[in-house]
Parts: structure tokens; C-alpha cells; sequence
């Protein structure tokens, strides 16, 4: 069997992520350099002004006129082209943006659907939101102000080594000094002081969402100063970290904030050019020059400072970029098979998450997404073997943890097994091209997720041609028809706009999507788990329609949608312990016929609490009647 799509590409690094806008970057540095070096010809002219004016005998009226001319010129030059290369910066950023979030989309629809279902929704939306948004400062403003930042300092300083060369390198030391201080800011001790802060930060936002979300969990059972104390050890510790950090930063930070402060460079100035005016070195107007632009000198320090915190935020957000755009694609065949019939059947299936099937991603995506629920390490099925024939209904049961959940989500190929193979008519499915596969296999999970589309589209999502009578026929079966009725504008109101509904609606919705794609094979993970019990009774027999000419796979809770299964499949720690008809595994008495009392059991308790309530209130109606 050959497949693509095995094999994760490579990150994508930066450079490559961003390669195809080089002609617009180079775009807006040009631009900028231009502005930048515009930008100086008002101060060069005031300062030159400053030369011809205080020089002795009579000023060339020629020579001022021409002067400020340019300088006016330079103002103008400088606002247009920083203003058009502000623009270009925009625009490159829109379509950076946009190509990032096509090229993250594209790649969530390729990965295994297995891949997504692990990981919290809010973090892969981050990914495509805010973290492809966290790249517009680098786009849009850093290269022009870095460039404005170096480019306009060494225009200075061309000029001023023209006027003296010594009192430039005077002009100099406060950014010499700023330099200098730097590495101080990178010892090992001030990176490690970092890296606790931002563990206590995160410490902190765990215990506030923690506290959040059981408040009211915390208030039933009395938790309250347990939680709250675990708040305030987590304040303490980002306390005393935050403490280490500016203790160790402060005076680094403060030194450095003093060279480059203007006040430090004009004494230095001032002082140098005292020096020099003194010693006959200089005349006094050419002082003027170092006064006006020699407090430029230290932008770019200050400006690599302000960018810093931006710079890092982006080069993170790329790294969770990067991370998705290089996870793997679902492995599809080069020469797909198509399956002859729909018998399914396990053959000594095996699967561990985290495996070589497991689709966890080459760089551990999951702990970077949280993985929930993953057991890495550890087979969640071991050696399942199961046929399920045409025109039978087979159900899963078990306890919560042995692997239900994990076994059906095979079939509709969420993930690989690790060891061994699922087959659909004889095929192996990873020689099934998606298509195919999905065409022949539909399912409903008890976390129903519906698009923000219309009711109608909803329904219609595996079937995109079918008309309004074939989704309104598959709504009535699904016993959702009325309901969609009652919405404002029917079957053509959006979900999530003015469509709002319940846990049970949405889980009608969706068996109505399976019952109108109607395919060979149906998978059910406790498809009905929030319907009442007679819209329960309703779906069923509209599930039963057809049977014969179905294969069904269902996992089941409540012990009545089995009652009528033709296999009952006991798994227990992802092994097969028992199987056969209900009838069977009851007269057998073994692990199944357990598992059957225990739930009779508290159906029975569940019962007589709730006619004990009806009692009660009928006795409180009397009491009030009297």
C-alpha cells in the first residue's frame, strides 16, 4: 500500500513563510529609506542656517534661499514616502495575513479529523486569529521604523564627521554606553529570572481560570478557602519572581535609560563641544549640527528596546504558525480501492495515542495544544478483533475509559490503528480515498458541532445538491421538523445567529444530516444521549428504516438502544471480554449481565426518586387546596 501525506513537511521557517512578499518589503524599506533620508533635510538645513548665518561678514542670500528651500522639500518628500510606505506596510500585512490564515485552513482540512477532536477548539482559534494577527506589528511597522531607526543615524553621522570627526565620537558615548550594558541583560541568571516569571504567570492564569470555572463546584462543597488558597500561593510565587526579575533588570534598565535620555547626550555634546570650542578646535556655530541631530544617534537602541516585546510576541505566534502548517496531512493512497460492499471488520487492531498512528504531529503538538485525554504511552485497544455484516446492528458497550469511543472512531478513519486493520468490503481503509470513504460512511457523535450556516445547509451537508423536500423529510424523521418550524425564519435561519439550539436539537439536526446521506454504513456514538425518551423512541425507528440495507456501529449507555442489536460487543480496558445477543450475554451471567444490573439498578432508584417527588408535590398542591 502507498500513501501521501505520511510524512510531515519540514517547518516552514520564517524567511520561507514570508519569501513571497520579498518585492514588497523591498517595496517598503525603499520607500522608507527614502522618507528617513528626506526626513533629515529640515534639521541639515536648520543647522546649516544655523553655520551661515552666525559665520562672520555678510550671509549668500543665494545660499539661504536654496537651503531652506530644501529643507521644505525634504519635509514634503518625507511625508509622502513615509506616508506611501506606511501603506505598502498595510497592505503586505492584509495579504501576509490572509495567505497565513488560507494556508492554516488548508491544512486543518488535510489533518486527521482525529488530530482536531483532541485539541480545545480556543487554542486552534487562536492559532489562525490572534496569532497570525500578532504578526502585523513585525509586517507593517518594524522594518520601516528599524530601517528608519539605522538609516537616519548614519546620515547623521556622515554629516557630522564632515563638521569633526572628534567631537562625533564624543557625540557617540552615550550610545557606546547603552551598548554596553546590553549583555547584562542577557546573562544566564537574568534569562533564568525570565523564564520563572513567565512559569508564575502562567501558574497564575491557571489558578484564576481554575478558580473561575469551579466557583460554583467550589461554593456547593464548601472549597472555597482550599481554592482560594491555592490562588494566593500562585500570587506569592509570581510575587517573589517578579521581584527576582526587576531586582536583577533595574539597574541595567536604569543605566541604560540614562545614556540614551536626552538630557546625558546634550551634556555630552555640550561638553565635548565646549572642549573643542575652547581649544580652538571648533567655531561655535558649528556646535549646532551635534545639538540638533546628535539625540537621533540613540534611536536605534531605543528603538531595538520598544520593538523587543513585539518582536518576540510574533516570533512566538510564527512558532505556533509554523507548528500547525507542519503537521501531516491524513495519509491518502495514490491509487485508491474501492470497497466491494460494506462488511466491516477489525483485524487484531491495536492503537496507542501518541503512536506511530496516533497522529500526535512530529514537534508534540499535543502538549503544545494540551492533547486532552491523550494517553500517551499507552494501547487504548489491544488486539480487537469484529465483523460487522451487512444489514446488522452492532452494538458497544462498557465502562467509561475502555475505549468505545476510540474503537468507532476508526471506521470513519479519525485516526490509523497503530497495529493492524480496519477494512470496509475488503478494502483496507487506508486504500480508500477520503471521498469514497466518506460517501460510504457517515456518523453521529454525542458532541455535535453545527456550522454557522442555515438549518437547511446544516442538514444538507453531506448531500450540498439535495432539495428542500429531501432535508424537510429527513428533519421529520429525526423529529427536529417542528422545532425548525418555530425558528424565525425556518429552515433558512443560521445556527448561532437566529437559530439557537439546545444540545438535544443539535444532536436531531445531525442524525437528520445522516439519515438524508444515507449511507451503507452508520456510526452512532449515544446519538440520542440528550433526547426525551419519546423523541428518543421516535429516532430509533427512524434509524431502524432501511436496517437491512445498513451496516451500523453504535455506542450505547442506556441499555435499551441495544436491547435489539444483533451483537453486543463488552469491552473492558480496550480488550473484547464478551459477545453475542443481548439474550446470550444475559443468560451467561458474566461481565455484560453485570454491567446490565447495575444499570437496571439505578434506572430503578431514578424511578422511585422521581415518583417520590411527584408525591410530594401532589401532597404540597392538596395541602395548599385545603
Amino acid at each position: 500500500m502507498t500513501s501521501t501525506g505520511t510524512t510531515a513537511p519540514p517547518p516552514p521557517g520564517v524567511a520561507r513563510l514570508l519569501r513571497p512578499y520579498a518585492g514588497g518589503f523591498a517595496v517598503v524599506v525603499t520607500l522608507q529609506v527614502i522618507g528617513a533620508v528626506a526626513g533629515l533635510a529640515p534639521l541639515l538645513a536648520v543647522a546649516e542656517l544655523g553655520r551661515t548665518l552666525l559665520a562672520p561678514g555678510p550671509a549668500d542670500d543665494g545660499h539661504v534661499r536654496d537651503v531652506v528651500i530644501a529643507g521644505a522639500a525634504g519635509l514634503l518628500v518625507r511625508l509622502l514616502f513615509t506616508a506611501a510606505s506606511s501603506g505598502v506596510g498595510h497592505l503586505l500585512d492584509t495579504r501576509v495575513q490572509l495567505s497565513l490564515r488560507r494556508q492554516l485552513a488548508a491544512r486543518l482540512g488535510r489533518v486527521p479529523i482525529g488530530w482536531l477532536a483532541r485539541r480545545h477548539s480556543g487554542e486552534l482559534a487562536k492559532v489562525v486569529g490572534e496569532d497570525v494577527s500578532a504578526v502585523h506589528p513585525v509586517i507593517a511597522h518594524t522594518p520601516g521604523e528599524l530601517v528608519s531607526a539605522f538609516v537616519v543615524p548614519l546620515v547623521s553621522l556622515g554629516y557630522l564627521f564632515t563638521v569633526d570627526w572628534r567631537l562625533t565620537l564624543i557625540t557617540l558615548i552615550p550610545v557606546l554606553l547603552a551598548v554596553a550594558l546590553v549583555p547584562l541583560m542577557m546573562t544566564p541568571a537574568r534569562l533564568r529570572e525570565q523564564k520563572e516569571f513567565d512559569a508564575a504567570m502562567g501558574r497564575i492564569s491557571a489558578s484564576v481560570v481554575e478558580f473561575v470555572q469551579g466557583i460554583a463546584v467550589v461554593k456547593a462543597f464548601g472549597g472555597s478557602e482550599r481554592a482560594h488558597g491555592r490562588f494566593r500561593t500562585a500570587v506569592d510565587d509570581f510575587t517573589r519572581s517578579f521581584y527576582r526579575m526587576v531586582r536583577g533588570l533595574a539597574g541595567v534598565a536604569a543605566g541604560m535609560q540614562v545614556a540614551l535620555s536626552p538630557p546625558f547626550v546634550l551634556l555630552a555634546v555640550l561638553a565635548g563641544g565646549a572642549y573643542r570650542i575652547t581649544g580652538g578646535g571648533l567655531a561655535p556655530a558649528d556646535l549646532l549640527p551635534f545639538l540638533l541631530l546628535g539625540l537621533g544617534l540613540t534611536a536605534p537602541v531605543a528603538a531595538l528596546g520598544h520593538g523587543f516585546d513585539d518582536v518576540q510576541a510574533a516570533r512566538r505566534a510564527v512558532g505556533r504558525i509554523r507548528d500547525v502548517l507542519a503537521e501531516p496531512s491524513l495519509p491518502e493512497p495514490v491509487r485508491p480501492v474501492a470497497p466491494e460492499g460494506h462488511r466491516v471488520e477489525l483485524r487484531d487492531v491495536r492503537f496507542g495515542y501518541g503512536g506511530r498512528s496516533g497522529y500526535e504531529g512530529r514537534s508534540g503538538y499535543g502538549g503544545r495544544f494540551g492533547n486532552e485525554g491523550a494517553e500517551a504511552g499507552r494501547e487504548v485497544l489491544r488486539g480487537i478483533d469484529l465483523v460487522l455484516e451487512p444489514g446488522t446492528v452492532t452494538a458497544v458497550v462498557g465502562p467509561s475509559g475502555s475505549g468505545k469511543s476510540t474503537l468507532v472512531q476508526l471506521l470513519p478513519r479519525f485516526y490509523d490503528p497503530t497495529h493492524g486493520s480496519v477494512l470496509l468490503g475488503g478494502v483496507d481503509l487506508r486504500e480508500v480515498g477520503s471521498r469514497e470513504l466518506y460517501r460510504r460512511v457517515s456518523f453521529v457523535f454525542q458532541d455535535v458541532r453545527l456550522l454557522r450556516a442555515s438549518v437547511a445547509d446544516n442538514i444538507a451537508l453531506a448531500v450540498p445538491h439535495a432539495d428542500r423536500d429531501a432535508v424537510v423529510r429527513a428533519a421529520r424523521r429525526a423529529s427536529i421538523h417542528d422545532r425548525v418550524l418555530e425558528l424565525p425564519r425556518g429552515y433558512d435561519s443560521v445556527i448561532g445567529e437566529d437559530a439557537r439550539l439546545s444540545g438535544g436539537e443539535a444532536q436531531r439536526v445531525s442524525i437528520a444530516r445522516a439519515l438524508l446521506a444515507d449511507t451503507p454504513v452508520l456510526v452512532l456514538d449515544e446519538a440520542t444521549a440528550f433526547a426525551d425518551p419519546q423523541t428518543e423512541q421516535a429516532v430509533r425507528e427512524a434509524l431502524a428504516q432501511n436496517r437491512e440495507k445498513r451496516t451500523t456501529l453504535v455506542i450505547a449507555h442506556r441499555l435499551e438502544t441495544i436491547a435489539d442489536a444483533d451483537t453486543v460487543v463488552m469491552l473492558r480496558d480496550g480488550e473484547i471480554v464478551e459477545r453475542g445477543t443481548t439474550a446470550e450475554l444475559l443468560a451467561r451471567g458474566g461481565a455484560f449481565a453485570e454491567f446490565w444490573k447495575i444499570h437496571a439498578d439505578a434506572v430503578e432508584a431514578d424511578a422511585v426518586e422521581a415518583g417520590a417527588v411527584e408525591a410530594g408535590s401532589r401532597e404540597r398542591e392538596g395541602e395548599e387546596a385545603r
